[in-house]
């Protein structure tokens, strides 16, 4: 099944369209998508409106600057601000990024929407694309941040993701622009970049996200190509038993194996649960390329938000206020 991008801030026909088909199960949010609080809330309702079953919808709000929904939303630090912490102040640090994930959590479940991609948990090693997105090169102080994190968003309703498995922190390349080969062996990256997802996994995480990076030492294909990855290693030897989604299929490291239906099909063979499809334009292609599939929607259902209080609730509870300024300086106006 599928979670998929839309081109603006409402439904097209079109869109409304993709909602209907059986292999849709969601949409991700963008920059392109938002304009308002209440703007965003009426598009996530009209999301659920328009589909004849029930869609999550996700974004991702990591703080930093991948941070989507910004005006009216608390300016959230990235997370290495708390790994540079971590030395001088553990348990300090530690409950930052807990109160961090609460906030972000929050805020994201009073405008309806079900689903943060949270937390980054690769080793913040000089990759281009993860950058200041990761806690900490130490793959211990990483899994402590993990395991913080995921409390933190459990704490507030939201379902925590785990991405980018099995560790996109250790190759320069950015797979939104490149390839991307990290030729470690296993033992290396088990010892290593595997250490948080473990943690996470522990914690409760419910869901992992899949880097798009090849460890020819383990497989030959991209991790989200790879049964090696999610079936033997994720599955089996870590225990997982939650929602494996693919990284964005339109990504540059993600067309290795060829076209678009190419790429749908090589996600859902190797056991990703999801592919994600965040280019609009690719959407209609991918739809038809999971049509005749066993899908299993209700995979889902575990990952949709409960219990938000709505914005009027969160902005009049003390500790969204207090949690807002120390974060970084309050709801941006």
């Amino acid at each position: 099944m599928l979670v998929i991008g839309v081109a603006g801030t409402g439904l097209t026909a079109q869109e409304r369209d993709w909602l209907q088909h059986d292999a849709c199960a969601g949409v991700i949010l963008f920059t392109r998508n938002f304009a308002s609080r209440a703007q965003v809330a009426e598009l996530t309702q009209a999301i659920r409106e328009a589909a004849p079953r029930p869609q999550l919808v996700c974004v991702d709000q990591e703080g930093g600057r991948v941070q989507r929904f910004r005006e009216g939303y608390s300016a959230l630090p990235p997370l290495d601000t708390f790994g540079r912490d971590y030395a001088r102040d553990r348990e300090g640090a530690l409950a930052r990024a807990r109160e961090h994930a609460w906030l972000m959590a929050s805020e994201i479940r009073a405008t309806g929407v079900d689903l943060s991609f949270a937390p980054v948990v690769d080793l913040g090693r000089g990759n281009l694309a993860i950058g200041d997105r990761a806690f900490s090169d130490d793959p211990q102080v990483v899994a402590a941040f993990t395991r913080a994190y995921v409390e933190g968003m459990h704490e507030a309703g939201m379902a925590a993701t785990l991405k980018h498995f099995p560790g996109h922190g250790s190759v320069l390349e950015d797979t939104h622009f490149d390839d991307a080969v990290d030729d470690r062996p296993l033992e290396t990256i088990r010892a290593e970049d595997l250490v948080p997802f473990a943690a996470g996994i522990d914690a409760g995480a419910d869901a992992v996200m899949l880097a798009h990076v090849v460890y020819p030492q383990v497989a030959p294909e991209p991790a989200g190509y790879s049964p090696r990855w999610i079936n033997d290693i994720l599955r089996q030897e870590m225990g997982f038993r939650g929602v494996v989604f693919s990284d964005d299929i339109g990504m540059a490291a993600a067309h290795g194996v060829g076209g678009i239906k190419a790429r749908v099909d090589a996600h859902l063979d190797a056991g990703c649960d999801v592919v994600l499809v965040c280019h609009p334009e690719l959407v209609e292609e991918s739809l038809a390329a999971a049509e005749g599939r066993a899908l299993n929607t209700m995979a889902l259902a575990g990952l949709m938000g409960r219990g938000a209080l709505g914005w009027d609730g969160l902005l009049a509870d003390a500790r969204h206020g207090a949690a807002s300024a120390r974060q970084g300086g309050g709801v941006a106006a």
